[in-house]
């Protein structure tokens, strides 16, 4: 077999590959959308996988989603340890769903044991979509690279008009407050951004606060779907949890 030939053969096999991969994101999305389509309304948690039980961080998060859950939402995270795991747990021990996105990458990534749904993704940008379009409020919590990552994309995606807007509440002003102020400060400035865009974003120090932004949001998109989309199954939903007559199955 001369090179000409074997130069086909791995040409073939590259865009055999290509071909197989397409399908396999594909089918991520329909299984996502297929078992989250009647999950909401949702409100998603992000932050650090390194962040044990112990840390005050840990046991905000835990409030959080628990109050949240009792309420009558779905709690959704990425599904590993740390902030995730507290948000998750916060979300069962209320009876609420507790839904987690994992992802398939080397380190870090461990499913937690509070998740009444499970999903299993190979790509991030699945994952993202998943994350996003079911929610009505991102709680992020302190986190690294890929905390950042999230905030950045959602923050991106509403900045240039491809999602709907929703609150990102950053909590622990602690953590957040030098970022914001490098934003006003350097960012702004150097026309990169405008001063609306760091709007997008609201910081909270308590499980309180955050339970009266997220409701202040919903009471927003309860009016305007009761009058733009009055068949949408989350309205009742909504409605209960407004009149806090809730009951959780």
């Amino acid at each position: 077999m001369n090179s000409k030939e074997l130069r086909l053969i791995e040409e073939l096999k590259i865009k055999q590959g290509d071909t197989w991969r397409v399908l396999k994101i594909m089918s991520e999305f329909v299984h996502g959308f297929d078992e989250l389509a009647h999950v909401g309304p949702a409100i998603t948690f992000f932050g650090s996988s390194r962040i044990g039980e112990d840390h005050h961080f840990y046991k905000s998060a835990y409030r959080t989603a628990f109050r949240l859950g009792k309420m009558g939402f779905c709690i959704i995270t990425g599904g590993g340890p740390g902030i995730m795991e507290a948000a998750n747990r916060g979300a069962y021990d209320a009876g609420a769903m507790s839904v987690g996105l994992n992802i398939q990458i080397p380190k870090e990534q461990i499913p937690n044991k509070y998740q009444t749904k499970s999903l299993y993704f190979d790509y991030f940008f699945v994952r993202k979509v998943m994350l996003i379009k079911y929610s009505f409020a991102y709680v992020i919590f302190p986190g690294g690279f890929g905390t950042f990552d999230e905030l950045f994309e959602a923050l991106t995606l509403m900045q240039t008009g491809k999602s709907h807007r929703f609150p990102i509440i950053l909590f622990g002003s602690e953590y957040w407050k030098q970022l914001l102020d490098y934003m006003r400060q350097v960012m702004v400035p150097y026309g990169t951004i405008g001063e609306e865009d760091i709007n997008l974003m609201t910081l909270a120090d308590s499980p309180e606060e955050v339970v009266d932004k997220v409701l202040s949001e919903v009471r927003e998109q309860y009016e305007y779907m009761k009058e733009n989309e009055p068949l949408n199954p989350v309205l009742e939903k909504l409605e209960r949890i407004l009149n806090g007559v809730y009951e959780q199955r």
